[in-house]
């Protein structure tokens, strides 16, 4: 038989009335706090102050630009394995260009549609119709029947005096989701963004502003609320944002978007030769564009240009540079020549015969 001893009982006791005395105080605590803190009503409203430079600035360029982004959505035809129609679906941005009713977006936006339809930043929504586009720059223009007082174009700024490391801001429909505003800064200036057309985009702008799918064809805007670009890739694993994306510069819409609406398509500044191509010439060695041949009768054969001699088999002339500046491909070549612009003159350095000559040649619209 066990026995306990008094002074045990005695611990025992004080234990179990220490913890009995720790939960009465500990509920009569939390009692207490709820009678006397609790908020039984609404919150009163801290004020905020104003808000900081950055902020106020972002949602100002919001504020005034929003209303001229649109959300363009597109609907392609298709046939099925069954012979039964189906609607492909594909959506992207846009902006309002002017009170005519013409609309920018990206090429690539609207490239394979049937319909295209822009629904405005009031929810009105209209089918557009193609003007033109120019797969070179990745630039499209539709225009919709709406009544010019409705309309509100974007103010247009300038790319060639941006600053490495300014803030830009870009609006548009990425995944569907409209009047999406994201910021960043100018990442990089004058990268190249080749096109499946075999030419390149020069000057385009790098930003960090998120861009992802359904952005395309939207504006990319300074702190001024000015366009200063379109957005139109990004470079990802994914597919998604990953901190680089692409927009076509302001100076390369603002020439080519009023050469659309006039005439349908851009002009496309040549001297009527052919040329070939860059992994042919890697394999003769030759860090120039070789001529293979010359439209007769046009700018380079009056110049006296020559290609290549099939039946000598011998090298024609070999373009090493345009105003001084080097090319090595038939798209520097031709981003050379679009600068210099139709209806006027370049001076060409060519190689012949090993020896370099510097000829002057027109430079006109050879279209295409």
């Amino acid at each position: 038989m066990t026995s306990t001893s008094p002074s045990s009982n005695g611990t025992w006791r004080l234990v179990a009335f220490g913890l009995v005395a720790g939960i009465v105080l500990w509920g009569a605590n939390n009692l207490l706090q709820t009678a006397l803190f609790a908020e039984r009503s609404a919150r009163t409203v801290t004020p905020r102050g104003e808000l900081a430079a950055f902020e106020q600035t972002a949602a100002d360029v919001f504020q005034s630009v929003a209303p001229s982004v649109v959300y363009i959505f597109t609907e392609q035809a298709r046939r099925s394995a069954f012979g039964e129609e189906t609607v492909g679906r594909g959506t992207g941005s846009g902006f309002v260009w002017d009170q005519a009713g013409h609309i920018i977006t990206n090429n690539h936006v609207i490239a394979s549609a049937t319909r295209v339809y822009v629904r405005f930043d009031s929810g009105d929504t209209v089918e557009g119709r193609v003007i033109g586009r120019s797969p070179d720059h990745d630039i499209a223009v539709l225009r919709v029947p709406v009544a010019a007082g409705r309309l509100q174009p974007i103010p247009v700024g300038q790319s060639d005096t941006l600053r490495i490391g300014q803030a830009v801001f870009a609006i548009g429909n990425p995944f569907g989701l409209s009047r999406t505003l994201t910021a960043g800064i100018v990442s990089a200036l004058g990268r190249t963004l080749p096109q499946q057309t075999g030419r390149d985009i020069e000057g385009v702008i790098q930003t960090d502003a998120a861009i992802n799918p359904g952005n395309s064809g939207g504006p990319l805007i300074d702190s001024a609320g000015r366009l200063i670009g379109v957005n139109t890739a990004i470079l990802s694993q994914t597919g998604s944002y990953a901190g680089i994306g692409f927009a076509v510069p302001v100076a390369t819409v603002n020439r080519i978007v009023p050469q659309i609406i006039t005439n349908g398509k851009p002009v496309r500044p040549g001297i009527g030769v052919s040329v070939a191509s860059e992994e042919t010439a890697a394999r003769l060695g030759i860090r120039g564009v070789v001529i293979i041949a010359v439209a007769p009768g046009g700018p380079a054969a009056r110049a006296g240009l020559a290609g290549v001699d099939r039946v000598r088999q011998v090298l024609g002339d070999v373009i090493v540079a345009v105003n001084g500046q080097p090319v090595g491909t038939a798209a520097e070549l031709g981003a050379r020549l679009e600068a210099v612009g139709a209806g006027q003159s370049a001076k060409l350095t060519i190689l012949r015969d090993g020896r370099p000559i510097e000829v002057s040649v027109d430079v006109v619209d050879i279209g295409g």
